[in-house]
């Protein structure tokens, strides 16, 4: 495994079965990996499988088949050593959909933010936890008197900006966001993305970004997988993804996106894709310049 590369998920199959008879192949053997630095997005419908990835890799259900390393070490095993159990505790951290159900109730922001790092022994005093939440407010756009707030007392894009905060306190390597703003309206939408594209561009920070709206994971991402059925069905640079698409689902995407012109709305033509992932003989095919497509 190269030195750049923080995540590497390989063959991954997530199936739940619901019966005897009936199993959900929510994932269905897929492959990807992710360079420091980067920001990679996943993007398809509702019921695609994104946020199965994000909690497989996280650990919270065991991969079906198929392996997750990060680092250069398989965290995939259910024996997985203390020792990368607590670096993928420190170095992995995620934000999600819902930042009501995700934050404890009974916590104000600042003891929300700083959990992490006190657990990780990141920082000790209380004098130097209160000033690095201050500090990590201030960053996310809030102000320290947020400090002794409680969820319920915090608007939608404000949970959101203390869930990020608290993603960033221990300078994770990795963070995983899943649907970080599919909650919010839409002008808090774009502050909330405009926050993420800072910490990519100041920071360099490495993200797994996951999201419906495929203009949205444009404007963040470095490379982009398109998911359907469970299956990748589209990979590659952003630019390739939008400007020579390959797979009818993706061009069926595409032609969904709203356009700022009255009369190229009206007189769009949207793509329908009828078609299937489920073809067990498919594969991702490489185009070239790393994109690849299924068939």
């Amino acid at each position: 495994m190269k030195d750049n590369r923080i995540l590497e998920v390989k063959d991954l199959k997530q199936h739940f079965q619901l019966r005897k008879d009936y199993t959900v192949k929510a994932v269905d053997g897929i492959s990807f990996e992710i360079k420091k630095g980067e920001v990679f997005g996943i993007v398809g419908e509702s019921g695609s499988g994104k946020s199965t990835i994000a909690r497989t890799i996280m650990g919270v259900y065991p991969p079906t088949e198929g392996e997750v390393w990060f680092k250069g070490r398989k965290i995939s095993d259910k024996k997985i050593s203390a020792v990368d159990k607590k670096d993928v505790q420190k170095n992995m951290q995620i934000i999600f959909q819902d930042s009501a159900a995700a934050l404890n109730p009974r916590m104000t922001a600042e003891e929300i933010i700083a959990e992490p790092a006190v657990v990780n022994h990141v920082w000790k005093t209380k004098k130097q936890i209160h000033e690095e939440v201050q500090q990590l407010l201030s960053y996310v756009g809030l102000d320290a008197s947020y400090c002794d707030k409680y969820p319920n007392e915090l608007s939608g894009g404000q949970r959101q900006r203390v869930a990020i905060a608290r993603s960033i306190s221990v300078k994770p390597d990795l963070i995983l966001a899943d649907e970080p703003i599919a909650s919010l309206d839409i002008s808090i939408q774009a502050q909330i993305i405009n926050l993420f594209y800072h910490l990519k561009e100041e920071h360099r920070s490495t993200f797994l970004f996951i999201a419906h709206d495929l203009s949205v994971v444009r404007y963040i991402s470095d490379r982009i997988a398109v998911m359907y059925q469970g299956k990748i069905v589209e990979m590659g640079r952003t630019e390739d993804i939008f400007h020579d698409p390959l797979h009818a689902y993706t061009k069926s995407l595409l032609s969904a996106i709203p356009v700022p012109d009255p009369v190229f709305e009206r007189n769009k033509k949207l793509l329908e894709y009828g078609g299937t992932a489920r073809h067990d003989n498919g594969e991702m095919k490489d185009w070239g310049n790393g994109h690849f497509v299924y068939v």
